[in-house]
């Protein structure tokens, strides 16, 4: 067993489109290596600072992702490596492993799909486009629909009361 404490910096940006650990950020690997019959073990924790826009006002938001992997990396001509498809299980290959691949999948995973500044962000408004935590109370817009302006301008007059 051996025991690996690292901070690397990885050239692509990890993550998905409104979030992600940006290229360049470091990454720390805190993993634990064991060799078992079929393989090499690697399981730990990745964590990393996360930056990204909320979906619903884009506004820059900022966080942690820190993620537990456990990853099997089967030795070559094993019987993990026999009888299980290239894309099921990460291979050692000229005696190294090769973790990107599986720190990528294991962030993205954790990371959430709509990254939001708070869970009760009001977003932006659709017809201005004014973040509407910064908006005035009751902040609308009257949309008439174009065939219908004309009635509604009709109506929009107080008729004379009758005396």
């Amino acid at each position: 067993m051996r025991e690996v404490h690292r901070a690397i910096t990885p050239a692509p940006r990890i993550g998905l489109d409104m979030i992600a650990i940006p290229a360049g950020s470091d990454v720390d690997l805190d993993l634990r290596l064991e060799a078992v019959s079929e393989g090499v073990l690697v399981t730990g924790c990745v964590s990393g600072e996360t930056e990204g826009q909320c979906v619903r006002c884009l506004e820059p938001i900022a966080g942690t992702a820190s993620v537990y992997v456990t990853e099997l990396y089967a030795y070559p001509n094993s019987a993990t490596e026999q009888t299980t498809d290239a894309e099921d299980v990460h291979r050692i290959v000229d005696d190294k492993i090769d973790l990107e691949q599986a720190v990528v999948d294991a962030v993205a995973l954790d990371l959430p799909n709509t990254p939001l500044c708070r869970p009760d962000c009001p977003g932006l408004c659709p017809e201005c486009g004014i973040r509407l935590d910064v908006a005035e109370a009751g902040h609308h817009h009257d949309v008439i629909d174009p065939r219908w302006a004309e009635l509604a301008s009709k109506f929009a007059e107080e008729p004379e009361s009758k005396k």
